[in-house]
């Protein structure tokens, strides 16, 4: 086995589940988010380019709801064992994360470490000049983009069905990782399901670190089960260890 040195993380909701941000979940072969309401919502209701066109009000009001929902929340350890690896790893490290809340950045990751390729709840994209601009407030209503002064606003979010962020830019991390980890996703999410066989082919190591075994497992050479708050901390610590003594 190759000495580590390059390490590509990648994020999924799981990391973030402990500081009480609800996932996204399968029930029945029928995919929802659950709201602090009780209210479920599907992906075709709310994360689709063609749900936004059918009641963009919806659309707006349940991202509003989740934006909001961030100021109620905190980093939990996994995310700040995290900002101590990218602060501490001698080596390369890129953090890849699904989760569109910004909690790692608030433990203390620095934002150009963090690609979220799937979009941030904190931040707004205008559909008329295709600004990107960091917004806090609600987008319900029609706000004017501060760029352009068109009321056209929309949740920088990746809906099912648009091209995730940083694609090439993580393909080249992968091909360079010598370590690839996994933590705290589903395995059933494409492209991001697919980057542990990317990065097997390159010949890195990979590691999963999960609540329960993911539906890609099996590509994995080792899968650490348990919550995200024990095991990445321990995993860091370890990492840390080992490269103090290089």
């Amino acid at each position: 086995m190759r000495e580590i040195c390059n390490i590509v993380v990648l994020t999924g909701a799981g990391l973030s589940a402990e500081s009480g941000i609800p996932t996204f979940r399968t029930v029945g072969g029928v995919n929802y988010w659950d709201t602090a309401d009780g209210t479920a919502y599907t992906i075709e209701e709310v994360c689709t380019p063609e749900a936004l066109e059918r009641d963009e009000g919806l659309v707006q009001r349940f991202y509003d709801g989740r934006r909001a929902a961030l100021a109620d929340v905190a980093p939990n350890a996994a995310h700040h064992a995290l900002a101590r690896l990218a602060a501490e790893w001698d080596g390369g490290l890129t953090i890849v994360t699904q989760n569109v809340d910004d909690l790692l950045e608030r433990a203390g990751l620095p934002v150009e470490r963090v690609w979220h390729m799937h979009g941030t709840l904190r931040s707004a994209l205008c559909r008329a000049c295709g600004a990107r601009t960091a917004w806090d407030g609600a987008l319900e209503g029609g706000p004017a983009c501060p760029v352009c002064g068109v009321a056209a606003l929309r949740p920088d979010i990746v809906f099912f069905g648009e091209m995730p962020h940083h694609m090439d830019a993580i393909e080249a991390a992968l091909a360079d990782a010598d370590l690839f980890v996994s933590i705290g996703t589903s395995g059933a999410v494409y492209p991001a399901a697919g980057f542990v066989q990317t990065a097997r082919h390159y010949g890195a190591q990979t590691l999963e670190l999960n609540l329960d075994p993911s539906a890609g497992s099996i590509f994995f050479d080792e899968t650490r089960l348990g919550r995200a708050g024990t095991l990445v901390p321990e995993w860091v610590a370890a990492m840390l260890a080992v490269g103090a003594l290089r």
